[in-house]
C-alpha cells in the first residue's frame, strides 16, 4: 500500500477528533510498514495497543484476525501500552509484525524441523524475543523449554551459543523452567569445563549455572513450605526455586576440572566472560550449604582464587568488575567469620587432626614430660595447655589455618624459631602459637567492617598474618620480653597493624611488607605511647567489639531502608555519555527521571528535554526495566553530553565523579549523572543493595554514614554503662557445663 494520510490514519485519530482536538497539530504522524508497503497514520495516544492494531488491520482490509499481529519499531522493540506514548512523540517508524503467539509458534516449528538455515535464524531471533514476557509465555505454552534443552544437548559452536543465550534470557523469569533436570545441569557443567569452548558459549552457560545456584528454596519469593520441623524449607510445587547449591555442586563434582577452568578464566581478556565467572563464584560462595561448604572452600583456596581476584583489582578492566570484586571481598569476609567461629575438634574432624600433625611434625621437637608427669607437647609451641579445642576457642579453624600457613611459608624458619625458644628458660620463651592466635584476633578486628574499596591485603589474610606474627617475634626479641610482657607486645603489634594496613587500596604490597619488617622496637614503642595518650583500651575489649559489630549491622540495615526510600521517591538525573563514546555524540533528551516501584523489582523512568513536576506513582513514567537484568553498577565512567560544537581534535570526554551506569551483559540500561554527592550515594548504593547477588556498600559517603551511626550508637550505649559505673570486663570465662539436662531457660519479664 502506498503512503498516504487518509484511510487508516483518519480511523486511528477518530477518537481525538471526537473529543474536539486537532489531531493534525496535536498528534505526530507515524509511519507503519506492512508487507504491502508503508502507510502514514496518526495514532491517538489514549488508545490501547490492541485497539491500534485492530483498527490498522480493519482499515488495511487484512483478512487475518488482529490477534495475529503486533507493532514493533525499527529497533525491533515491541510496542506496549507503557511505551506507546513515547513511540508516538518520537515519531518512531513502526512495523506491523506477527504477534507473540504467532511468532512463538513459527519459531517452535522451525526448531523441531531442524532445517539448517531457518533453524539457526530461529534460534538467533529466539534470544531476543525471550526477553519479552508475552512471547516467553507463548513459547512456554508450547513446551518450548523441552525443545530448547534438546537443542543445547545436541548442538555445538554458534548454534549452541544462541540456544544457551535464549535459555539464559528465559531463566530471567521467575517461572516456567522448573522441569530442568540433573542431566541438563551436567550438560551445562560440561560446556563450561571444556577448555576449548567458545567464549560466546561460555558466557551464557556460566550465567545459567549461576541462576541455578541462586534458585534455591530459601531464595523463593513468598511463603515457603517446610518439609518437617527440622528440615530446611522447600519451594511450592512447580516453583523454579527447587535447585540451589547442593543440586548444582553434585553435578560439578562429576567434572573435577570445572572450578579450575572457571578460575583460570578470571585472567582472560574478555571482560564479559570474566564478569560471568566472578558472578558464578560469588553465587556459589553466597549459597554454599553446610553439606559441601568445607570441600568447596578448600577447592577455591587450592586454586588460588583470591590471588586471581587481587590481580583483577589492578587490571585495566576493573571498572566493569568493581561490584563483582567487592561482592567477592564481602563473601570472603563471611568465609573468614565462619572459620573463626567454627571450633577446632581434632578428635572429631580428620582435617583438623591432619593440620595439627603437620604443624607438630615441622616443629621437629620431641614430646617432653613435666616434673609432675604431665605430657608437654603443644605447650612447647607456645600454647597455654594441651587442650587444643580450648586454645583455639576464640579463633576457631581460622586460627588453625593461619598457623598452618605460617609453617608452610617457611618450615625451616618455623622449626628454628620453636627450637630456639625452647632452649630458653620458660619465662623468656616467646609463646609463638598463642601469639599467632592473638594476631588472628587483631586482624579480624581490623577488618571487621565491610569496605567500599578494594582490600587486596585482606584477601591475602594468611600472608599478612605471617608478617604480623614475625613482627611479634621481632618485638619480643628486641624488647627482651618475658611471659608477663605478652599483652604489651600484642599492643605494639596492634599499633603496627593500623600503620602497615592503612589505605590498602592505594598502596603496593611491598610497602606494607616494609612496614612490618623494616622497623625497630624503639620507634614503634614511641609511636604507641603517643597513641595511648589519646585513647584508652575500652574500644579494644571483646564485649565492646561485639557490641560495635551488632550496631554496625543495625546501622547498615537502617541506611539500606533509607536508600531504598530515596529510590521509591525518585529523582531527576542528567543523561550522560560513556567516556568510551564519540565526543560528538549528542542526546535527544537531556534529562531522565527514575523511580523504583513498590515491588522493588522495576525501575520506571521518563526522558525529557527539560525537568517537569512528576506526580507520585508511575503514571508519568511510561518506560521501565527489570532490576534483575543489572549485573554491575559502574561509577565515575560517564561525562555530560556534548553540545555538538566539539571539533574533531578536541580533548576526550572527562568522566564525572557523580556519574553511574546500570550495566547488563548486553550493554547499559542507563548512563546518568547525579545532581549532588548525596543523590549519587543514595542511588548507587541503593541499587547495589537491591541486587539479588549483592549488598555491598560502594560509596565512601554511605560507608561513613554507617560508621557514624555505629559510633554514635556505641557511645550512647557506653554512656549508659559508664553512668551506672558498670565495669566492662576484657573477656568472659564460661562456667562448667550442666551435669545433666534437667533444666530450662526461664522467660524474662518485667515485674512492673
Amino acid at each position: 500500500m502506498s503512503s498516504h494520510t487518509n484511510g487508516p490514519g483518519d480511523a486511528l485519530r477518530s477518537r481525538a477528533a471526537a473529543n474536539g482536538a486537532s489531531s493534525k497539530t496535536l498528534i505526530p504522524t507515524n509511519s507503519v510498514t506492512t508487507k504491502d508497503g508503508v502507510v502514514k497514520v496518526r495514532i491517538d495516544p489514549t488508545l490501547m495497543v490492541a485497539d491500534v492494531v485492530k483498527q490498522l488491520v480493519a482499515n488495511l482490509q487484512i483478512k487475518q484476525p488482529p490477534s495475529n499481529f503486533a507493532l514493533r519499531d525499527d529497533d525491533d522493540e515491541l510496542v506496549t501500552n507503557e511505551n506507546l506514548r513515547r513511540m508516538i512523540r518520537s515519531k518512531a517508524k513502526l512495523k506491523l509484525v506477527n504477534s507473540a503467539a504467532v511468532e512463538a509458534q513459527e519459531i517452535y516449528e522451525k526448531l523441531q524441523l531442524r532445517e539448517e538455515k531457518s533453524y539457526r535464524l530461529a534460534l538467533f531471533s529466539l534470544q531476543r524475543y525471550l526477553r519479552e514476557e508475552d512471547f516467553a509465555n507463548e513459547f512456554l505454552k508450547r513446551d518450548g523449554v523441552h525443545v530448547l534443552v534438546d537443542v543445547i544437548t545436541t548442538s555445538h559452536g554458534n548454534t549452541l551459543a544462541y540456544a544457551l543465550t535464549a535459555m539464559k534470557n528465559l531463566m530471567d523469569l521467575e517461572y516456567g523452567w522448573a522441569t530442568l533436570d540433573s542431566s541438563f545441569i551436567f550438560r551445562v557443567v560440561q560446556i563450561i569445563a571444556a577448555p576449548q569452548s567458545l567464549i560466546n558459549v561460555c558466557r551464557p552457560a556460566t550465567a545459567i549455572l549461576k541462576r541455578l545456584v541462586e534458585a534455591d528454596p530459601a531464595s523463593a519469593p513468598g511463603p515457603l513450605v517446610a518439609s518437617s520441623s527440622r528440615a530446611p524449607p522447600v519451594a511450592p510445587p512447580g516453583s523454579v526455586y527447587r535447585y540451589g547449591f547442593d543440586v548444582v555442586f553434585e553435578e560439578m563434582r562429576k567434572e573435577p576440572g570445572l572450578l579450575e577452568t572457571v578460575v583460570s578464566r578470571l585472567g582472560t581478556a574478555d571482560t564479559a566472560l570474566v564478569l560471568n565467572s566472578v558472578m558464578l563464584i560469588n553465587s556459589l560462595l553466597a549459597h554454599a550449604t553446610d553439606t559441601w561448604w568445607e570441600v568447596f572452600i578448600s577447592q577455591l583456596e587450592r586454586l588460588n582464587t583470591r590471588k586471581a581476584i587481587i590481580r583483577l583489582m589492578s587490571s585495566h578492566t576493573v571498572e566493569d568488575l568493581t561490584s563483582c570484586v567487592l561482592d567477592f571481598q564481602g563473601n570472603i569476609a563471611r568465609v573468614i567469620y565462619r572459620k573463626k567461629t567454627t571450633l577446632v575438634e581434632p578428635d572429631v574432624e580428620e582435617t583438623h587432626a591432619t593440620a595439627l600433625d603437620y604443624i607438630w611434625t615441622n616443629s621437629r621437637l620431641q614430646v617432653e614430660t613435666a616434673p609432675d608427669g604431665a605430657t608437654l607437647k603443644w605447650r612447647q609451641l607456645g600454647f597455654a595447655s594441651e587442650n587444643l579445642s580450648h586454645e583455639f576457642t576464640e579463633v576457631g579453624i581460622l586460627g588453625l589455618d593461619c598457623l598452618k600457613h605460617f609453617v608452610q611459608s617457611d618450615p625451616d624458619f618455623f622449626s628454628k624459631v620453636v627450637q630456639e625458644q625452647n632452649s630458653r628458660s620458660p619465662q623468656r620463651r616467646c609463646p609463638l602459637a598463642r601469639a599467632s592466635n592473638e594476631v588472628v584476633e587483631l586482624l579480624s578486628e581490623y577488618w571487621d567492617a565491610t569496605s567500599p574499596v578494594f582490600q587486596p591485603f585482606f584477601l591475602n589474610f594468611y600472608k599478612v598474618h605471617a608478617l604480623a606474627t614475625n613482627f611479634f617475634l621481632q618485638m619480643w626479641n628486641e624488647s627482651g620480653a618475658a611471659i608477663g610482657d605478652f599483652s604489651r607486645v600484642i599492643a605494639l603489634v596492634r599499633s603496627q597493624v593500623k600503620v602497615a594496613l592503612r589505605q590498602e587500596h592505594l598502596r603496593p604490597w611491598h610497602e606494607m611488607e616494609q612496614d612490618f619488617s623494616e622497623c625497630e622496637y624503639r620507634g614503634v614503642r614511641d609511636r604507641q605511647m603517643k597513641e595511648l595518650e589519646d585513647e584508652d583500651d575500652l574500644p579494644s575489649k571483646i564485649p565492646v567489639r561485639n557490641l560495635r559489630a551488632k550496631l554496625y549491622k543495625e546501622s547498615k540495615e537502617f541506611v539500606r531502608q533509607q536508600r531504598i526510600h530515596c529510590l521509591l521517591q525518585g529523582s531527576w538525573f542528567l543523561n550522560a555519555v560513556p567516556i568510551s563514546a564519540p565526543t560528538s555524540r549528542r542526546l535527544a533528551r537531556q534529562w531522565r527521571f527514575m523511580r523504583l516501584d513498590n515491588s522493588l523489582k522495576h525501575l520506571h523512568y521518563v526522558d525529557s528535554q527539560s525537568k517537569f513536576p512528576v506526580r507520585s506513582g508511575l503514571e508519568d513514567l511510561p518506560e521501565h526495566f527489570d532490576l534483575a537484568l543489572i549485573t554491575e553498577i559502574a561509577t565515575a565512567n560517564c561525562a555530560p553530553p556534548s553540545d555538538g560544537s566539539v571539533s574533531a581534535g578536541a580533548a576526550p570526554l572527562v568522566a564525572s565523579p557523580l556519574s553511574f551506569s546500570l550495566i547488563t551483559p548486553e550493554g547499559s540500561l542507563a548512563d546518568a549523572i547525579a545532581p549532588d554527592v548525596s543523590r549519587w550515594a543514595d542511588w548507587t548504593d541503593g541499587l547495589n543493595m537491591l541486587r539479588r547477588d549483592s549488598g555491598h556498600v560502594a560509596s565512601k559517603e554511605t560507608a561513613d554514614f554507617i560508621q557514624a551511626l555505629t559510633e554514635i550508637g556505641l557511645k550512647i550505649k557506653l554512656l549508659d554503662l559508664s553512668g551506672d559505673k558498670v565495669e566492662i570486663p576484657s573477656g568472659l570465662a564460661a562456667g562448667p557445663p550442666p551435669t545433666n539436662n534437667d533444666f530450662f531457660f526461664s522467660d524474662l519479664y518485667d515485674p512492673q
